[in-house]
């Protein structure tokens, strides 16, 4: 038998981190799992969301005695089923870090029989929650070490799809609206996603964090407070505020172009974004959204685009950029004549010219 306890510190040290162990098992319930986890983490849960609330339910009303009896038989049975469906063809050289809540019975009933099997078991020390509580202390500073170069551009000018080709040159890039599942606008929800929660979205800006060189720049798009629903930690935002900023121009019929393909849902169906244009009434007046709507009923998608460009979203964004980023007045432009790849990767050698970063070296061989 081999099981240890470790704690978060331990466990994530190294230049390897979470990654050392064969697997990171995470024992709490799917909703708890669903809500956030460990980077990299795998649900084999000691109790399913059903059989934690009858068993807690048992336990305020019957007794304790009783509840972790009808516990104990859940739990055998789960590990039972979880050996066998996930653990048959294991290497004995297979090294798991299993947790729960608290690092208490839920992680430590599996790593029991997972290290009576033969496998040498690690137990977080303290659970989810200690890891939940590193995170939240280093989002407190989140960022604020790094040299960061903000991407400004008016809705439509292709900044993620440049933070994108910036990348591929070699450029460090935190892109965070990949890291929300959310294009940040007010139509920007992705149609077949549901954005993370704020303790996932934390957890994977944390993450993202962790792996820049410091001594390199790192390139991110000008954000507001939300993305979607979810909140910039306070500490990186303010840090994004006070950087060096690029301004980035494209035309504005490629800038509808390229939004009529990164928004291809509302193409294929203009009723939905006449329904979802409701929601700016109030800070456009019932004329001129009734107006788009009119548009999109008689097929001029590219006009409505155009006048949501022109009437909404630029004088918007103008204003905010001029009172939120100290020096986007003084940014360099650089203009993008188009959302293709080609020009999206001129734009980046070009970016990366201005501020004088160098591509990261190939590896020798």
């Amino acid at each position: 038998m081999a099981l240890h306890r470790i704690t978060i510190d331990e466990a994530l040290k190294g230049p390897q981190g979470l990654g050392r162990f064969g697997a990171v098992v995470d024992a709490r319930s799917p909703s708890e799992w669903q809500l956030d986890h460990l980077p990299g983490a795998v649900n084999w849960p000691s109790l399913d969301d059903e059989e934690r609330r009858l068993v807690g339910t048992q336990y305020k009303q019957v007794s304790a005695f009783e509840a972790r009896k009808h516990g104990a038989v859940l739990v055998a049975r789960n590990i039972a089923r979880h050996l066998e469906q996930h653990a048959m063809g294991l290497p004995r050289s297979w090294k798991p870090l299993v947790y729960c809540w608290r690092g208490g019975q839920r992680s430590g009933a599996l790593a029991l029989v997972l290290s009576q099997v033969g496998f040498e078991v690690q137990v977080l020390e303290g659970g989810y929650r200690e890891f939940r509580r590193r995170v939240v202390g280093a989002l407190e500073t989140a960022g604020t070490d790094l040299e960061l170069r903000l991407v400004c551009g008016q809705t439509g000018t292709g900044k993620s799809r440049l933070l994108q080709a910036l990348a591929a040159q070699g450029a460090q890039v935190l892109d965070l609206e990949a890291l929300a599942e959310h294009r940040g606008s007010v139509l920007g929800a992705h149609p077949d996603a549901p954005q993370p929660s704020q303790k996932q979205f934390e957890t994977r800006l944390w993450q993202a964090l962790q792996g820049f060189d410091r001594q390199r720049p790192v390139f991110v798009e000008s954000e507001s407070r939300l993305i979607g629903r979810l909140r910039v930690p306070e500490a990186l935002l303010q840090h994004m505020r006070a950087a060096p900023c690029l301004r980035v121009d494209m035309p504005m019929a490629a800038r509808v172009q390229l939004l009529m393909q990164d928004y291809a849902h509302f193409v294929r169906d203009p009723a939905l974004l006449s329904a979802r244009l409701d929601s700016l009434r109030e800070v456009r007046g019932h004329e001129l959204v009734g107006q788009w709507q009119q548009a999109l009923q008689q097929g001029r998608l590219e006009n409505t685009v155009t006048s949501l460009l022109s009437e909404h979203y630029d004088p918007i964004y103008l204003k905010s950029m001029g009172r939120n980023f100290a020096r986007f007045d003084a940014a360099p432009s650089l203009m993008v004549r188009s959302g293709e790849a080609a020009d999206l990767a001129s734009a980046a050698v070009q970016a990366m010219d201005l501020f004088q970063i160098k591509p990261l070296a190939a590896p020798s061989l």
